[in-house]
C-alpha cells in the first residue's frame, strides 16, 4: 500500500468519522455502554479520533496535545476482565466501518485487526492500574500490523 491506513481511512475527517460511529454505537449496546456510564470527557470522541490517527499514522497530535499510551492503559486497567464488553466493543466497532462505509477488504480487514490488537493491549492490567508502566509510546499500525 502506498497511503497510510490513516490516509485510507480518510485522514483526520474520516478517523474522526469512524470515532464517533463507534462511539455512539458503544452508548446504545447494552454491555459496553456500562463503560460510559459514569461519564466521559467532553471531547471524547475527538480526542479518541487523535488517538487511533496517531496510531494508524496520522499526526502525533494525541502525544502533543493529549498524553501518552500510559494513560490511555491506566484510563482503561483495574477494570477486571470483561471478555463479553471487549467482544461487544469489536462488534461496535465493525458496525461502525459499515456507518461509515468502510468495505473495502484489506482496509476493512487491517482496521478489524488493529482494533483487536488494541482491545487486547487496553486490558493488559485487569486488577490493578499500579503496574502500568509511565511513559509508553503509543503504538503505531500499518497495513502489516503493529509497527516495532
Amino acid at each position: 500500500m502506498t497511503t497510510s491506513v490513516y490516509e485510507a481511512v480518510g485522514g483526520e475527517r474520516g478517523v474522526l468519522r469512524l470515532a464517533h460511529a463507534w462511539h455512539e454505537r458503544c452508548l446504545i449496546d447494552p454491555i459496553v455502554s456500562h463503560a460510559f456510564s459514569h461519564g466521559f470527557h467532553p471531547a471524547h470522541t475527538a480526542r479518541l479520533a487523535a488517538y487511533w490517527g496517531e496510531q494508524l499514522g496520522g499526526p502525533a497530535r494525541y502525544s502533543d496535545q493529549i498524553g501518552d499510551h500510559s494513560g490511555v492503559v491506566h484510563m482503561h486497567s483495574g477494570n477486571g476482565v470483561h471478555e463479553e464488553m471487549d467482544r461487544n466493543a469489536e462488534a461496535c466497532f465493525a458496525g461502525a466501518l459499515d456507518d461509515v462505509g468502510i468495505t473495502e477488504p484489506p482496509l476493512r480487514s487491517t482496521l478489524v485487526e488493529w482494533f483487536a490488537a488494541m482491545i487486547t493491549e487496553m486490558a493488559r492490567y485487569p486488577e490493578s492500574r499500579d503496574g502500568v508502566p509511565p511513559g509508553e509510546q503509543v503504538p503505531l499500525w500499518s497495513w502489516g500490523g503493529r509497527v516495532g
